[in-house]
């Protein structure tokens, strides 16, 4: 079982409880930090995306097409279909000469409730462009394109931008193909799943890129470098990795995966970072991710102040009434 990583609090006494599992690793791929289990295996949900993005940049696709740093961050987002998202996504369409018909990822609302009402309240439909993973999709196209690849069922794990991928996420992840279990993620494409461990040391080789050769260095780059400078594409108004980014000036990269992951790349140190909560709730992560960056010193006091609502977080009811907290309890495992 994992270990106890968050308490939520109602009038000081302590109501649920989030396990979950950290790793902390660095380019070289030695361990520095850890809490229960680094190699629990999860799937990396979105946050795989920065890996699938590498795939647009190095098969040519990007320069083909002239995509932008700002719609690369799109791909690499969970977005909240605001309207600069999909501004963005409707612009790779358009460089590709596609329609949202086009994306084979579903329709829906907004990943945010308070946009979703917005657009409720406009009289809008649900629509694939809507999708948080629209801007995945719309890669995922991109390079479908530029290969001359079959358009229509490019979310098929047979297809060889999906077999391209795996390949891609192997190489960079230091897994055996063949050990990497492969599951449907939310929005209809192949979903890796693999160790914390080999999760954390992608982020730490995307952030310290001379690991790679200079193709995929570039790559590298490009991604990380889109993604810190656009971090309103990543996810949008008043989100975590938005604001974890726009907060810290460069030190890291961070994304989140659906149900309880989150993997950070931490520029200077050339570290990464996973976490899996235990039971999938993507809501209270951010409390977790925040202690393990006090933790390791990766912040200062003027960065964590300015996350401070994301690290303890006010537990409140339907009348905006504070009744508790969700707060962190846990201690990393220090290897070095």
């Amino acid at each position: 079982m994992s270990e106890i990583l968050l308490h939520v609090t109602r009038g000081g006494r302590v109501e649920n409880i989030h396990r979950g599992d950290i790793a902390v690793v660095d380019y070289k791929g030695k361990i520095i930090a850890s809490f229960g289990d680094p190699y629990k295996r999860t799937f990396l949900r979105s946050s795989a995306k920065p890996l699938q993005t590498l795939v647009v940049i190095e098969t040519g696709a990007e320069k083909e097409y002239g995509i932008t740093k700002k719609e690369l961050a799109v791909m690499c987002a969970s977005h909240y279909a605001e309207d600069f998202h999909i501004d963005a996504v409707s612009s790779v369409l358009r460089k590709l000469d596609l329609g949202e018909d086009d994306l084979l990822c579903g329709h829906s609302y907004s990943l945010n409730d308070k946009v979703t009402r917005q657009l409720i309240r406009d009289g809008r439909k649900a629509r694939k462009i809507f999708n948080t993973c629209s801007g995945k999709h719309s890669g995922m196209l991109a390079v479908s394109r530029k290969l001359d690849l079959p358009l229509d069922t490019y979310n098929m794990l047979q297809h060889p931008l999906q077999q391209m991928t795996l390949d891609t996420i192997a190489e960079v992840c230091e897994m055996d193909r063949d050990d990497i279990g492969v599951g449907i993620d939310g929005c209809g494409v192949p979903v890796v799943e693999m160790p914390l461990y080999n999760m954390a040391l992608s982020y730490a080789k995307l952030v310290h890129s001379s690991v790679f050769d200079e193709k995929r260095k570039a790559a590298a780059d490009l991604v990380v470098e889109s993604m810190m400078e656009y971090p309103e594409m990543v996810a949008g108004t008043g989100g975590f990795c938005t604001e974890l980014m726009k907060n810290t000036n460069g030190k890291l990269m961070g994304k989140l995966g659906a149900d309880g992951v989150y993997c950070i790349g931490m520029v200077e140190q050339g570290v990464g970072i996973a976490i899996k909560i235990e039971n999938g709730n993507y809501n209270v992560i951010s409390s977790a991710v925040m202690d393990i960056l006090k933790q390791m010193e990766y912040l200062d006091q003027e960065d964590m102040s300015a996350l401070k609502s994301f690290h303890i977080i006010d537990n409140i009811n339907t009348l905006k009434e504070k009744v508790g907290e969700i707060k962190p309890v846990f201690e990393l495992d220090m290897k070095v």
